[in-house]
């Protein structure tokens, strides 16, 4: 069954205006990445380890980088996002860089309906699931791709930070999933000064939901770590240490970022 369209829809021409942006922004440095830049971080190659000959499936790829950055260590990589602009973006890079690796257009929730077989890793990261409503379709979905014995290797923003208004002056929203949350922005996070004006629903997720919808789907989290700093310089952060960004003012008081790997049994 297709998703109903109307969040659908609009988080999907939220990052059709975003793709060309992102693309030339600083933030994604596509010059470095071309000259062989792994986009990847510590925090999720930590629970990774050693890829070579795994096969993997990357939920929510946007335009392919770290799908590809999977391919150049060695594993079989299929990247699924739901905006044609980045999975057209990625088959080009991969052709470009002459990497093999799979794209798919769908949406998470329709990955079965997409792909057949199953994997021995599924990786997503960093504001992926804030644009997904449903926990337990998003964890039974990765289950389903999961070997047994597999396992699911997630990073993601914490979601207490996305408690704050945008310029982090003051708390907003709810640490809990009260329904969803509708916004309206100018410019985008990798480049501020975009001319582009979007609309956002999105979701904040718990920590808790996520581990229970993932425990719920049959899947053991034998991972779970929070992180004082984001390895991504978001709007409003300032440098802590190479690779480490902190809300500006903030010191590191906050959690910004949580990790975690979970096993298929």
């Amino acid at each position: 069954m297709n998703e109903p369209q109307s969040y659908v829809d609009i988080n999907r021409k939220l990052w059709e205006e975003r793709t060309p942006h992102h693309i030339r922004s600083d933030f994604y440095d596509m010059e470095a990445f071309l000259r062989g830049k792994n986009s990847l971080n510590d925090i999720e190659l930590e629970l990774l380890g050693d890829v070579a000959g795994k096969s993997i499936l990357h939920l929510q790829c946007h335009f392919g980088q770290d799908t590809l950055s999977l391919a150049r260590m060695g594993a079989s990589v299929t990247g699924v996002d739901f905006s044609e602009k980045a999975i057209e973006k990625a088959r080009q890079l991969a052709e470009d860089l002459h990497l093999p690796a799979t794209f798919v257009c769908c949406n998470v929730y329709d990955v079965p309906m997409h792909l057949q077989g199953t994997y021995d890793i599924v990786f997503t990261s960093y504001g992926t699931i804030a644009w997904l409503p449903d926990l337990d379709r998003w964890a039974a979905v990765i289950a389903g791709c999961l070997e047994p014995g597999g396992f699911f290797v997630f990073a993601e923003f914490h979601p207490a930070m996305w408690m704050f208004d945008n310029d982090f002056s003051g708390i907003r929203y709810s640490y809990f999933n009260r329904g969803p949350i509708v916004e309206q922005e100018e410019g985008t996070y990798a480049d501020t000064g975009a001319v582009i004006k979007t609309e956002s629903t999105t979701w904040n997720h718990s920590i808790g939901e996520v581990h229970g919808a993932l425990t719920a789907a049959g899947l053991q989290v034998v991972i779970l770590k929070e992180f004082d700093y984001s390895p991504h310089q978001l709007p409003h952060m300032e440098p802590a240490g190479p690779g480490r960004y902190h809300i500006t003012g903030f010191g590191g008081k906050l959690p910004l970022v949580y990790s975690l790997k979970a096993v298929k049994q």
